[in-house]
């Protein structure tokens, strides 16, 4: 199977679907698979999605939880309690595994765990995911990575760009994951040509967008581009 697009469902804070639609309308169009990672699959059924695949060690959802799933007929991939990866990233590597031409990970940020946030913020620089584009989204933010390998650090035509998502009036903020070069934006109020945002400073923090054609461009680097509604929903 190939999908063109994928959602992995995650355990963190639950966006809604008034919300994402508000803040992101047209977020669900062209999902051909939905794939659940532990306890994520309590979203599924507020936002109006079926599970396709659920993976997870069970300690959040619960054996009765899981048990559901089967007799839904739903595929479950159990795995041990002592595995390495978070249960987010056996579903972000379950969706690519199946062949998702793109990935978008609800529920992956706020929650109890902090610590679980950061990593799946991280998870954007997965190595599996090279080549796939993957966002975090919820209904107050989209986060994207913009990553210039290193191969094509020296040449100005080499260099990455990413198209703006959003709409005007948005907030938008540039985090270094690792130093980033050749940070160049259009369409934003405080704009970059060619500067260097460095691990640390958060220089790149709370850009607004001003114009309907926006975007963020590197040379080399990786960069987590965040956008924020101008508006929050409720």
């Amino acid at each position: 199977m190939i999908a063109r697009r994928s959602l992995v469902l995650a355990d963190g804070a639950a966006p809604t679907r008034a919300g994402l639609d508000a803040a992101w309308p047209g977020w669900a169009e062209g999902i051909d698979l939905v794939v659940a990672a532990d306890g994520g699959a309590r979203l599924a059924g507020p936002l109006g999605l079926s599970i396709d695949r659920w993976v997870g060690d069970g300690d959040s959802l619960g054996p009765e939880g899981v048990e559901a799933l089967r007799v839904a007929g739903v595929p479950v991939e159990l795995a041990s309690t002592d595995k390495e990866e978070t249960d987010t990233e056996l579903g972000l590597l379950a969706a690519i595994a199946i062949g998702a031409a793109a990935v978008t990970i609800l529920g992956a940020l706020g929650g109890p765990r902090v610590d679980h946030e950061l990593a799946n913020v991280q998870l954007l620089a997965h190595p599996a995911a090279a080549g796939v584009p993957v966002e975090l989204l919820h209904d107050g933010i989209r986060i994207r990575l913009l990553s210039a390998p290193a191969a094509t650090m020296a040449a100005e035509a080499a260099s990455v760009r990413l198209e703006l998502a959003g709409r005007t009036g948005d907030v938008v903020s540039l985090i270094p994951l690792v130093d980033a070069a050749g940070v160049t934006t259009s369409g934003l109020r405080y704009p970059l040509s060619d500067a260097v945002l460095r691990v640390g400073p958060a220089r790149g923090v709370s850009n607004v967008r001003d114009q309907s054609d926006a975007w963020v461009r590197i040379r080399s680097g990786r960069l987590l581009v965040a956008e924020v509604p101008a508006t929050l929903p409720e």
